[in-house]
């Protein structure tokens, strides 16, 4: 058990996709503002330098103090010792949106990897990713899927890279109707909380729990108590006494206990 809160000691901000200037200018915040070192990481993206440029401009103007990208494009990138000094001196790693699978495949066990959740662990680093940069922080990734229904054929999963374990994170989650998806993956793996995350809208980790922000919500799927769960090798799944939260901002999670509650009167 305390290898799990361990792991989760570092901040994360898990971002769904299109993210205003809200949800950015508080990762600048959290990387500290002015005296900020953010580092962006395009790995994902089809057109690397585009969203280098535009995620570099983004955060100059939010008033980060230095902002670069660095470009990992390959594993032999991954490995370069050129990565090291990079990563060391930043506050924030920003990972952008495109395909997650990429980033995976570039990233997973390399020296990135390896440093990124060192740094991360020991509180060091803020690391934040959107859309694919989002995904890729679970255990399980949800990689693609959209046939209809509750079923094996509806989502593809594969490994992430476990910033947060226990969890299955799904982007541009109300925008694009993933729920059917979201529902299939936890049911082919109920130890895990399937969380999906709007467009705009972002989870915050802080130790074991997170918190909600943004403009839409979270939907957090929790299969642990369910009573039934059959999965088919064709035909849609059986899942009954399954859990499911709708949390906007001012609400929060604790990811252990499972449990959520309201953050917004905390302070009054």
């Amino acid at each position: 058990m305390s290898s799990v809160v361990d792991a989760r000691r570092g901040r994360l901000l898990i971002i769904g996709g299109a993210a205003g200037p809200g949800l950015l200018g508080r990762f600048v915040e959290l990387a500290g503002g002015a005296a900020a070192r953010i580092v962006v990481v395009a790995t994902a993206s089809s057109a690397p330098t585009a969203a280098e440029t535009e995620h570099l401009a983004a955060f100059e103007s939010l008033g980060a103090g230095r902002v670069e990208a660095l470009r990992i494009a390959n594993r032999s990138d991954a490995c370069d010792p050129r990565v090291e000094p990079v990563l060391r001196s930043a506050s924030g790693v920003f990972f952008t949106g495109g395909d997650q699978e990429r980033i995976t495949r570039v990233i997973g066990g390399t020296v990135t990897d390896s440093l990124l959740q060192e740094l991360v662990a020991a509180g060091a680093v803020v690391l934040a990713g959107t859309s694919a940069g989002a995904a890729m922080m679970s255990g399980t990734m949800i990689v693609e899927g959209d046939a209809p229904g509750v079923s094996r054929a509806c989502v593809r999963t594969g490994p992430g890279l476990e910033f947060l374990p226990g969890v299955l994170i799904d982007q541009h989650f109300g925008q694009r109707g993933r729920l059917n998806r979201l529902l299939s993956a936890v049911a082919l793996a109920p130890h895990q909380l399937g969380l999906g995350i709007d467009e705009d809208t972002a989870i915050l980790t802080d130790g074991d729990d997170f918190e909600v922000l943004g403009s839409g919500a979270v939907t957090v799927v929790d299969a642990g108590g369910a009573e039934i769960i059959r999965v088919p090798d064709r035909g849609p799944i059986t899942l009954t006494g399954c859990r499911l939260h709708v949390l906007p901002a001012g609400h929060a999670f604790h990811l252990t206990g499972r449990r959520p509650r309201v953050i917004e009167n905390e302070a009054s």
